[in-house]
Formats: structure tokens, sequence, C-alpha cells
């Protein structure tokens, strides 16, 4: 794994002041920093990568450039807050938070979060797999700065994440208040065996329907699947792609990566540095040379992730994008990738290629107080319930249907 630093961009970073720290000292053998000065994160770099390395951390939203770019696009208004173990000199656990402010419920809220929004797909610490007493130290930073924060939020963490045991645990027996929000399931496909097993494996009318589908395309012109990894093209093919995206249902919601600069901005530079590092794969599938659909792909860890995908409506009668990725999973396996995670939720559509979903929560801890008490009913108590309430009602609703039936 190619973990190099890349040449920084000269855009202007969001302001990061270094914090007045007045820690405890930690136990007997750990030195725990709270870093909130910009250059001092990028100073990490090489210690940073190495210990998601050591961490087994096996997608990219955790690596150094992911987080880092995340800060140039997204970071205006916030305040880098990571905090970092070591053990006898040698870093063994990375805490990636930041301090922001939001309105929940109503409510003005300081959080202490996870360096994240909705375009990081899976977020966590970085703990090396030797250093699980380094939660503890984490922890115990985050209570000294207790002054800080009137909440945790902890998003995207997967199963077998060890956060989601020591955190509640040791917040528990320091009386603080913590709440799981289950924010979806992941669809991913294990890579066994052949793509063309794996093919025959599928409904015969899915089998059936891209066929025909292909066919009709194949009657249009001449079909091909271009595949851009890095070079003079690049920029271009990102544009295109991004042109296509913008063109569909995307563009008119205003959820296209071309409706905001930072968004743009962001998967722009990532593209750029996922290049150098040999992670970019953005595919294309073309009529008579034509791009008509799109995704946007990282390879880490030997597993791909589906960051974006989109097509032109105009030729929708041929799916395009499902015929694209028919093509894009045959390659994967061929690549001898080990997993192919489509990310995002669990779509109709992703759902057709695979049935097995990996659930993510969002970990929240609470203090005592009237608001944090405030929020952690209306979050997992009153939500919930209402909830209840309504599946409750149409289930009646149709049960009375039935027997009038």
């Amino acid at each position: 794994m190619n973990l190099r630093p890349a040449g920084e961009s000269t855009m202007k970073q969001p302001t990061a002041t270094l914090l007045v720290r007045d820690l405890p000292p930690p136990a007997t053998g750990f030195t725990v920093e709270v870093i909130s000065d910009y250059r001092a994160f990028l100073g990490l770099e090489s210690s940073w990568n190495d210990l998601v390395h050591r961490a087994g951390i096996d997608h990219p939203f955790l690596t150094h450039e992911w987080v880092r770019t995340w800060w140039q696009c997204f970071g205006s208004g916030k305040t880098l807050h990571i905090i970092t173990v070591q053990r006898g000199g040698e870093l063994v656990a990375i805490a990636p938070m930041m301090l922001s402010k939001e309105r929940i419920y109503g409510l003005n809220v300081r959080l202490l979060e996870f360096i994240y929004n909705k375009y990081t797909e899976r977020f966590d610490f970085i703990v090396a797999r030797d250093a699980p007493e380094s939660y503890r130290q984490i922890w115990s930073s985050v209570v000294r700065q207790r002054h800080l924060w009137d909440a945790i939020r902890l998003c995207q963490l997967p199963p077998g994440s060890r956060t989601l045991e020591e955190i509640p645990k040791l917040a528990s027996e320091d009386g603080f208040l913590t709440g799981l929000w289950h924010s979806g399931d992941v669809p991913y496909l294990r890579l066994a065996g052949s793509w063309d097993s794996y093919f025959q494996s599928l409904r015969s009318k899915r089998r059936s329907n891209l066929r025909r589908r292909l066919k009709g395309l194949n009657g249009v012109g001449l079909v091909a699947h271009e595949v851009v990894r890095s070079g003079g093209q690049l920029q271009t093919a990102l544009e295109d792609g991004l042109r296509i995206e913008a063109a569909s249902w995307k563009g008119d919601e205003g959820t296209a990566i071309r409706c905001s600069p930072e968004v743009r901005e962001f998967y722009k530079r990532m593209a750029e540095i996922a290049a150098h590092r040999g992670w970019l794969l953005l595919d294309f599938l073309t009529l008579n040379g034509r791009r008509i659909a799109f995704d946007y792909c990282l390879c880490f860890g030997g597993k791909q992730y589906l960051l974006k995908t989109s097509y032109d409506p105009l030729f929708a009668q041929y799916s395009p994008y499902h015929l694209l990725f028919s093509m894009v999973l045959q390659r994967a396996f061929e690549a001898g990738l080990e997993e192919f995670d489509f990310l995002g939720v669990n779509d109709d559509w992703k759902l057709e290629w695979t049935r097995e979903t990996r659930p993510h929560q969002w970990l929240y801890v609470f203090p005592h107080g009237f608001r944090a008490h405030l929020i952690y009913g209306i979050k997992f108590r009153i939500l919930p319930r209402l909830k209840e309430l309504r599946i409750e009602g149409r289930k009646s609703k149709t049960e009375e249907t039935e027997d009038r039936g």
C-alpha cells in the first residue's frame, strides 16, 4: 500500500486554533495529546497511515488523505480535536474528532464528534490491535475536556467496532448516558468463486433483463466499458461523470455533486489523491464513444468501494448503469478482490446483486443535566415510541382492510 505524502493544495484552510490543554498526566507509559492545530495534523500523515495499517482498517475513510481532504473542504466553522495516544513513544491510537455546534430539537448543542458528514461512509477511532487499553486513555481525555462539549456523537460505526463496546462501558462507569441509533444497513458482496458462477446465481429474470438491454443498446451503436485511473484525461473524465450525474434526477433535486462547490471540490481533490495512490477507478459505459453511465470507486485493502453512480436519462430505457455495474463487478471478480462494498443505503437495485448487509450505528454520549436528558429522551424514548405506534397503526389498518375483504 503506497502511503507517500501528496502535495498539498494552496486553498485556504479552515481556521483551527490550538487549544490550551490542562490535562492531568495519563496512566504510566502513555502520552495523550489533543491536536487542534491544522499544521500539527498535517505532520501526522506518515504515523497516522502507519497506524491505519496496524489497526487492520481495510477502507479508505480513515486514511490521513481522506480526513485531510474532508477538513479542507468541509471544516469551516469547526475546530479540530484529534486525540492521540502514544505508548512508549509509539503512536497506538487516534480519535479523529472535531468540535462543532448544531441545533438539535430546538436546542443549541456543542458537539464533540467524528470528523464526518454524509460523504464519509464509515468512521471510527484508529486503535492498534495490540493496544485496546488506549480506549480508556481516549475516554479520560474526553472527560477532562468536558467543559468544551454538551454531547458526543460518533457516526457510522461499523459492526465489530470495539468502540461500540468500550465507550458505552467507560461512559457508564462515569455516570454518562449513552444511546445507539441504527443509521442503516450497507450492502456488500463477498467476491468468492468466479464471475460466471456468481452471474448464474442471479435470478433468471435479472440475467435476461441485462442481456436484453445490452442487446438493445448494441442495436443503437458500439457499446464499451471505459476505465480511467489516472493521467492527463483524469479531470476531463471526472467532469464528464459529474455532468452525467447532474443531468439525472440528482440534479433536479439539488443533490448532485455539481450543486455544491464544497462537495465538487472534495470529490475532485480526492480523485487526484486517489489516482496518485493507485486507488481510483472512474468507470464509464460508452455508446459510440459517448459516455452515458458513470461510477466513482476506490480500491483499498483488497476491496472496492462504490462512492457515486449515475447515468444519462436519455438512455434510461436501456438501464445503462445496471449494464455498467455488471461490467464493473465482473472486473472486480477477475481482479481477485475480496469484496465489493456498495456503501450508502440498501437501495432496491443493490439488493438485486446481494442480500448481505452490514448494520451501522451512531453512538451518542450525554452528561447529566436538563438539556442532555431532554435530547436523550426525545432521541431514544419518544421518537422510537412514536415510530412503534406508526407501525402498529399501519398494521392495524391493514388487518382491518383484510377483515373487510
